[in-house]
């Protein structure tokens, strides 16, 4: 009798998880805004202040509350329904985006209201993000569960292509109001999503409990030895490489020579990159040679970024971040891959969420310190310092650590 090979279908994971199949629709659907705002906000910034600093301000508001309060967040998660908490947190999401619209087309923005609001969305995000990331085994069950955190990345990298593109239309041809107004209503697809999922109910744990479980991951995080290397390995390459994202609107305009429409085809560069990364990864499952794609692309992302700061064309730059969308999905899913098989069952959810925390809470940071870079030296000078930093952080790291390179 012969072994069938395991199927190479990314969306396998769909076929036998109704509640997952909703989510991903609206969450799919919703995302599409999402980055049509992320284009809009960035591009908004640059427009009020003309200043690459506060630019990367306005993207720091939006992720700092993160690195503060999901911890406590996940505290919630754990205290409360998941998809209750997410529920109401794309509702105040949606309201976030309305009050973007309003201000914007009213002539009101300025950039001090502008990081205000991205302040706003950004602590809502901190109790959300927690929530969602630990209601997908909830959804799909823990045999399915990494199958359905690469598929969800591939949506998001999807609407990361779509929307960017739709942004740099409807800028052209209404205005930037428009795509915070088009993000409002794309709100309501995910709503109806989650409304239509059923969950059996489950106990939610007492407060202290929650406070001593949330000790308990922390003293795990800092006493397992691969663990605690990765975890530092993410903090480096999320406060050095994530924040070219922060610059991207001043790079596509002060070094490209771009407008808006060049700016949304560079972040869709970075999707379309992205998406084939998450897909790939989807499709290869227990195929991967994990330690492998880590050794490879923690080399590969410094030195693409190095390349991007380099470039002053924009086909160059957009084969580039292409190589950096895909690079960086795929390190960030290994990474997340191996710490969720070195911890233990009981910790598995606790730990994921330092992850994510590290993950987006050091980009403010990042964001920070780029747009100061920017300010004083060029939008290159920040992406190319940094990068090479954090090349030398990973040959570093590579030799010191033999976690890195066995990592299993």
């Amino acid at each position: 009798m012969s072994v069938r090979s395991p199927s190479l279908n990314p969306f396998r994971v769909l076929s036998h998880a109704p509640n997952f199949r909703l989510f991903f629709a609206g969450q799919t659907t919703s995302l599409v805004g999402t980055w049509m705002q992320q284009v809009a906000q960035g591009w908004l910034a640059l427009q009020l202040s003309n200043d690459p600093f506060l630019v990367g301000v306005v993207a720091a508001a939006g992720t700092l509350p993160i690195l503060i309060l999901s911890l406590p967040g996940g505290i919630v998660a754990d205290r409360y329904r998941r998809l209750r908490i997410v529920t109401i947190a794309q509702a105040l999401l949606c309201v976030e985006a309305v009050l973007l619209w309003w201000f914007t087309w009213s002539g009101h923005m300025t950039i001090g209201w502008l990081i205000a609001i991205a302040l706003l969305g950004g602590i809502i995000s901190s109790f959300e993000i927690p929530a969602r990331q630990s209601l997908f085994i909830e959804l799909v069950g823990k045999e399915h569960v990494m199958d359905a955190i690469a598929l969800n990345s591939s949506g998001f990298n999807f609407a990361r292509i779509i929307g960017p593109s739709l942004a740099a239309i409807v800028i052209a041809r209404f205005g930037l109001a428009w795509c915070f107004g088009i993000n409002a209503v794309s709100y309501f697809a995910v709503l109806l999503s989650l409304a239509l999922i059923r969950l059996p109910h489950t106990p939610s744990a007492p407060p202290a409990r929650a406070l001593h479980a949330l000790g308990e991951a922390l003293t795990y995080v800092r006493t397992h030895r691969q663990t605690s290397v990765l975890m530092q390995v993410v903090a480096v390459y999320s406060f050095l490489g994530i924040p070219v994202l922060t610059l991207l609107p001043v790079l596509a305009r002060d070094v490209l020579g771009l407008g808006a429409g060049g700016y949304g085809v560079l972040m869709t560069c970075v999707g379309v990159g992205a998406m084939i990364g998450a897909l790939s990864i989807a499709a290869a499952g227990t195929r991967l040679k994990r330690h492998r794609a880590l050794l490879v692309t923690s080399l590969a992302f410094p030195v693409l970024l190095v390349l991007v700061s380099l470039s002053r064309l924009e086909v160059i730059t957009g084969a580039l971040l292409f190589a950096v969308g895909a690079t960086m999905v795929v390190n960030s899913s290994v990474v997340n891959a191996l710490l969720q098989s070195a911890s233990p069952d009981a910790l598995r959810g606790r730990v994921i969420s330092i992850y994510v925390a590290v993950y987006i809470g050091t980009n403010p940071i990042g964001s920070f310190i780029s747009g100061a870079i920017a300010r004083q030296w060029g939008t290159a000078w920040a992406i190319g310092g940094m990068a090479a930093l954090m090349g030398v952080y990973a040959v570093w790291a590579i030799r010191r650590y033999p976690e890195l390179r066995r990592a299993t």
